[in-house]
Parts: structure tokens; C-alpha cells; sequence
């Protein structure tokens, strides 16, 4: 495997697996007060758009990446939907 791959795929790895610790801790403290829906729905617009673009390509790493990456802040986004209730 070549440099560039190996970045590739730890960048990849990272920025998709970045969002589970604000995952872990809004799902263990019930609190999202302070997290921007807008930024998660504007994310997961991005992360759509280029899982799509991935696929034009036929480019795998997008394709999962992205992919992945749109499920995790998907969740994130419902998580907070849920318990903005609690919050107020």
C-alpha cells in the first residue's frame, strides 16, 4: 500500500469516527443544549453529497467514508431531536 493511500484511509478513519464522542457523551448525559442542529443537518448534507459523488467515481473509500460518516451524524441529529426536550 502506497503513503498515499495509508493517509488517505487515516484521514478517513479519523474524521469519520471524530463525531462518537459527541455521540457517546449526548446519549450517556441526555444533553444537547449546546450542539448545533444546523451544523449537524449542514454535515450530513456534505457527507451525502460526496458518498454520492463517491459513487459517480466508483471511488470505494468515498463511498464508505462518507457513507458512514452520514449514518454517524445522522444519529447524532436524531439523538439531539430526542432529547431537546429534556433540555429546556
Amino acid at each position: 500500500m502506497e503513503i498515499e493511500q495509508i493517509l488517505g484511509y487515516a484521514a478517513g478513519t479519523l474524521t469519520t469516527l471524530a463525531v462518537l464522542p459527541q455521540i457517546i457523551k449526548s446519549w450517556k448525559t441526555k444533553k444537547v443544549m449546546d450542539v448545533s442542529p444546523l451544523m449537524f443537518s449542514i454535515l450530513i448534507l456534505g457527507v451525502g453529497l460526496w458518498t454520492v459523488y463517491g459513487f459517480v467515481k466508483m471511488d470505494l473509500p468515498i463511498i464508505i467514508f462518507n457513507g458512514i460518516s452520514f449514518l454517524l451524524n445522522g444519529s447524532m441529529l436524531i439523538i439531539m431531536l430526542f432529547y431537546q426536550a429534556d433540555d429546556k
